[in-house]
């Protein structure tokens, strides 16, 4: 007489977390993305990513953006753009050039865009591809872990592109595997860059000088002391929001 296995439900081991089934068809995305990256690395690319091309192609650059500025415009925004998705080094050196062609205002701009077009498009890969089947048979710690991130998303998202604590890519994969709604992510990602992306594109405005005197330059020297501090100040305004809502539910 055969016994029939007691059937537990789902009220005795908390609600089930809805299962998100694996297959093949998701990751076409990612192996688009895998073939992209390599083939910039074939090509070896980023060697046109350097102050050192930005310096030699220069009159040819500018004399570009001067005729066509609409162009040259849509094309810069799509190389970086394509950049920020391909997770490659070069960001720091195109936002200063973007300052060097348009102006400031104008390359902030155009670098702001590209940036959140290219972020949301790796969060986008990541979140089909692996993001959903990954939180679906997550563990305690990790559900632990994304219901603690999505109390205060978009003031920890904000904080984490106002101070590159953390590589850009990094931040751009994370959010995927903790259930960042794509509406947070991007206005976050959007103004959370706004600060950085305008202190390299001002400094790429006023690169002409730096060029004639044929001093060195390197794009890691324009993070000096009071414009980290300046960023860290604008990251604790980000987190004021957030210790004020656990000191008051601490209170209640």
């Amino acid at each position: 007489m055969s016994q029939r296995t007691p059937e537990v439900s789902s009220s005795a081991t908390g609600p089930a977390r809805p299962q998100a089934r694996f297959s093949l068809a998701r990751l076409w995305p990612l192996a688009v993305l895998a073939l992209a990256i390599a083939a910039f690395l074939a090509f070896d690319l980023d060697r046109y990513l350097t102050f050192e091309t930005l310096r030699e192609h220069r009159a040819a650059l500018t004399g570009f953006v001067a005729a066509n500025v609409t162009l040259a415009a849509l094309v810069f925004a799509l190389v970086y753009a394509a950049v920020i998705a391909l997770s490659v080094p070069g960001g720091a050196v195109l936002t200063i050039a973007g300052g060097f062609m348009f102006g400031s205002i104008l390359g902030t701009a155009l670098v702001v865009v590209a940036a959140t077009l290219g972020a949301t498009l790796v969060f986008l890969i990541a979140r089909t591809a692996l993001g959903d089947p990954l939180r679906a048979r997550a563990g305690p710690f990790l559900q632990r872990m994304e219901a603690g991130f999505q109390e205060d998303v978009f003031n920890y998202l904000l904080v984490l592109r106002l101070i590159p604590l953390f590589p850009f890519w990094i931040v751009n994969l994370v959010p995927a595997f903790l259930g960042v709604p794509l509406r947070t992510y991007v206005l976050a990602t959007l103004i959370g860059i706004i600060p950085g992306s305008f202190v390299y594109a001002t400094v790429g405005a006023g690169l002409g000088s730096v060029l004639d005197s044929g001093q060195e330059f390197s794009p890691a020297s324009v993070l000096t002391p009071q414009v980290v501090i300046a960023l860290v100040g604008l990251a604790v305004l980000a987190l004021l929001p957030v210790a004020y809502r656990k000191w008051k539910g601490r209170r209640a």
